[in-house]
This record gives C-alpha cells, structure tokens and sequence, in this order.
C-alpha cells in the first residue's frame, strides 16, 4: 500500500478505511478549470477537518471541485507531504473507546506554495468562480504589528512599496486582492479558521491597513481600496477540534496495515509533519454566514452557518465557560500533581472534581448560550470523551503555556458576570482554587516538594519575581505577595482585590503552601 492514486485502485489492500467515493483526479481537473475554495495553511487542522469536510460535500454531491491548497510558510510541507502522494492524505479519528477510523482524503486538487508558485495563485484569485479563500496560519499569522504596537519591518517596507513584490504574507494576501479587482472584480470571502478570538476582525484589520496605507501613498487607487472595503468579506468563526502531532502508535498502526513512507518528519523550519493527520472526534466550526459571491453548502457537512453575535458567543461559551477553563485548571493542577497527559488527570478523581465543579455549578449559571449548541452537553462532551480520550496525547506542560496571558478570559469573565448579576463571589470554589493553583504552580515546586519546569510564558519572570522571599513547606513567609497581582486588571480583566475573592484566594494559596500533599489536600477541602 502506498499513499498514492494507482494504489487506491487496489481497493481490496486498503480494506478498513474510507476511501474516496468519487476520482480525485477528475475533481483535480475541474478545480483547474473552475476554482471554487482556496485554503492558507497546509497543517494537520486543515487535512484533518476542512479538506474532510470538503470531502463530504463531494461524495454528496453538492460539490464538484475540491480545495486548493496553499502554504505561505514552510513550503516543504506541499514539496514532501502533499505532492509525492498525489495530494491525498490519511485522516485518522482517535475515539475515546480505544477505536480509530481511518479514512484517505482526496479532496485537496492542488498543493502550492506562496514562495514558488505565486503566479498561479495570483490566477486563481483572478478566476471569478472562486468563492472563498480560508486561513489555518495560527494567530500570529495575522500580525502586522509587535507587541509594543509598532509595525513590523517587513509590513512597513509593503505598505511604502506597495503591491508589486510583496514579502510578508497579509501584505501578499491584500495584493491577490487587488489584482482580483483588476482582473473581475468578483466578490469574494476570506474566512479566517484559526482558533483565535475574533479571527476575522483579525484578518480584516490587517488587509485593510495594508490597502489604506497604499491608497494614502498612491499606491493603488480609491475604487481599489474600496473592493477591499466593501466587497471582499471577513466572516468570522469559531473552530474546535483537538489535532495533536502525529502519534507514533499510530503510525505504528498505520505499517502494520502495509502502508508505506508515511512516517513522520520535521522540516528545516521544525513542522513536525507526516502524511497522515490524528485527530479526537469531536469538532466543531461556526462561520458567519457572509458570502458574496456564493459559498459551498457547508452546512451539509455539519457546520454551522449563523450571524455574528452568534458565532461570538458560540467562542465566548467554548473560551470562558465550557473547554477552555477546565483546560486552564486541570493544567496546573496536573503539572503539581505529576501528571504528563490529560487524558491521565482524568482518572484522578480531584482533578474531575474540580473540572466539573467549575464547569457545571460555577461556569454554566453565566454562561452565554449561543443556542445553536448546548452549553451543557458542551461540557457533557469535554468532560466524558475529550478529556479522558487515552488516544489524545496531550499534556498539562503545553496547556500551561502563556496561563498570564489566558487567565482573564478563561477565569475573568466569569467573574465579571458573577459581579454584574450581583451573585455571590464566595460561593465560588474551583474558580479561586485554579487562581491559587496556578499561582502556586509559579513556586516551580510540585505537591511531593520536587522541583518542576514551569510553561513558558512572557509573564514568567515578573510574576514569580512578585512571589519572592516564598517558600513551599513555611507558609509564614507569605506577606501579602500575591496583591500585587491580584490587583492586576491587565491579567485578571479586573481589580480582584477589590473583591472578597482575592481572600479566598490568598487563603487556599497559603494552604498550598502547607507541605508535601499540601495541594491535593487544598483541593479536596475546598471541593467536599
């Protein structure tokens, strides 16, 4: 078996797997003659979940052309992932009964990359069949400027040059558009998929201040800029699906079956990579139903077409309710607690004490109910497949990461909604618990009082230089270092001393800080 067109003809050697029920090379030659989906970002959510659903569409009949696919950043992920296997990959789904499926994904009609193949990309922008153009470049993909707010190098020297010879990628992408006007003027939609807080705002931001630059410096003209501002659209989106790197039993698996050359590898800008893609079950992708120019009935593949105050809360319940401050608890307490994968934590009957306590009694009574999903069975789902999915080979250590950074979404809008509907800030437990968890997981030493290594974060060494002159095992050397940060509303989204909440986490804290055990005991105390 080889991952390959000539041997997909060979159906019988790939008996238990889902192969495509249509030629992919007839959809590959339609989509020359009449491109209709164009996706950014050649990864493992892309393979796995949008060229799927594209999949769907087709063997349904509801589509006759596949995607194209482009990749704006490590172009050898098309030179040796995509095209040696005839732009076919391998999705494998890990279900949380210990099953796989797997199936050969053949809707990718054609793999290129911005650095080589930029002319033919620049035609298929031209094409007025073309309907959308998605995005899985990761949220710093949108970047124009620093942290400090100043524009990047590389953005500065576009916006002066203008649209010919473009260098970075949101620059090159408002260029196609440009000579999209040029060439038909078609409308057209750019569909950020990337799991980022208002994605599309994002997206649109910075094509719009690239084109506003060129237009003030002459560079392009006013109907031009305004093709960019008013019939090019920035749906906005909400996608979840759990897509970890290639795993190794799985590729195991995989040769067992007598599929070859599909290992793993990592490229020369460190894309860890393979032919085939594993991923949990579960997913879920929300857009804002905002298509000029037409779209594919995705709908038909399950997902949801709505308004943007719906797609924003559909995020809003995911992120400050629902997954994301579960995820968030359990991380730290699982880094103190030894824990190394998720799915692990999920057989400590704490650890689900505290998800499900923050989830279900404290979370869930201020939740924002998008309606079109259940919030509760949201949860039901996290916290009965997703999280305990053996196949999920996921750690606390990378949900730890950059915690400063996500505490005032994931805890802080709880806790605004708790103040504005004037409840009672003390009845919370597992909220202040995961607070306290994480600020003693800074201390950089577990329950067993060994030391551990705490996630990168850019907070990192100002927050535990706060915490100095505290030592694990003397809770008498706690003087009232946590104010500083608890008083942060750049953190927390709020003043949280100015609550009765910040005692109740300086409390659980200092029992943290008891001695060996000291931790799991808090825990266990608080959540009788």
């Amino acid at each position: 078996m080889k991952l390959n067109l000539d041997s997909l003809k060979n159906t019988e050697a790939w008996k238990g797997y889902h192969l495509p029920q249509f030629d992919p090379a007839q959809i590959a030659e339609n989509t020359r003659k009449k491109p209709q989906w164009l996706h950014f970002g050649a990864g493992n959510i892309f393979r796995v979940f949008p060229a799927v659903l594209c999949q769907r569409l087709i063997e349904q009949g509801e589509m006759d052309t596949g995607i194209v696919c482009c990749e704006g950043y490590d172009e050898e992920i098309i030179t040796r992932c995509f095209r040696p296997y005839d732009n076919l990959s391998v999705a494998v789904t890990l279900n949380a009964d210990g099953s796989i499926e797997k199936e050969v994904v053949g809707s990718m009609a054609e793999s290129l990359s911005m650095m080589y193949d930029s002319a033919r990309v620049r035609e298929i922008f031209e094409t007025p069949s073309l309907q959308m153009v998605s995005f899985t470049i990761t949220e710093k993909g949108y970047a124009i400027r620093n942290a400090q707010g100043d524009l990047l190098p590389a953005i500065a020297a576009d916006m002066e040059n203008g649209p010919e010879g473009c260098k970075a990628f949101m620059a090159q992408l408002a260029a196609l558009c440009v000579a999209r006007f040029r060439a038909c003027g078609t409308p057209l939609a750019l569909v950020s998929m990337d799991n980022c807080s208002h994605n599309g705002e994002k997206l649109q931001g910075a094509v719009l201040s690239i084109a506003k630059a060129w237009k003030d410096n002459g560079k392009i003209t006013g109907d031009e800029y305004n093709y960019l501002n008013e019939k090019v659209s920035f749906p906005w989106s909400m996608i979840d699906k759990i897509t970890p790197r290639p795993d190794a039993a799985v590729e195991k698996e995989l040769i067992a079956d007598g599929l070859e050359d599909i290992s793993p590898f990592v490229t020369a800008k460190h894309t860890y990579t393979a032919a085939f893609v594993n991923a949990e079950k579960p997913q879920y992708l929300v857009v804002e139903d905002l298509f000029p120019n037409g779209r594919p009935a995705l709908e038909k593949a399950g997902v949801y077409l709505t308004d943007r105050d719906t797609v924003n809360c559909t995020e809003r319940m995911k992120v400050t309710t629902c997954l994301n401050p579960l995820h968030t608890a359990m991380s730290v307490y699982g880094c103190m607690l030894g824990y190394t994968l998720i799915s692990k934590e999920m057989e400590d009957a704490d650890i689900v004490n505290l998800v499900k306590t923050l989830g279900y009694k404290e979370g869930l009574p201020v939740v924002v109910d998008p309606k079109i999903l259940s919030p509760k069975a949201f949860i039901d789902e996290v916290v009965g497949k997703r999280f305990p999915n053996p196949f999920m080979p996921d750690a606390p250590q990378r949900i730890a990461t950059d915690t400063s950074q996500k505490v005032g979404i994931r805890f802080g809008e709880t806790i605004k909604s708790y103040v504005a509907e004037n409840r009672d800030l003390d009845s919370l437990n597992a909220l202040p618990l995961a607070i306290a968890g994480w600020l003693r997981y800074l201390l950089a030493v577990d329950d067993e009082l060994k030391p551990i290594e705490v996630s990168p974060d850019p907070m990192k060494d100002e927050l535990q230089g706060k915490l100095a002159g505290i030592t694990v095992g003397k809770p008498e050397t706690y003087q009232g270092q946590l104010k500083g940060i608890l008083s942060n509303a750049a953190i927390f989204g709020s003043d949280l001393t100015k609550t009765s909440l910040a005692a109740r986490i300086e409390a659980m804290f200092v029992e943290e800080l008891a001695g060996a055990g000291a931790v799991r005991a808090t825990l266990q105390k608080y959540l009788k």
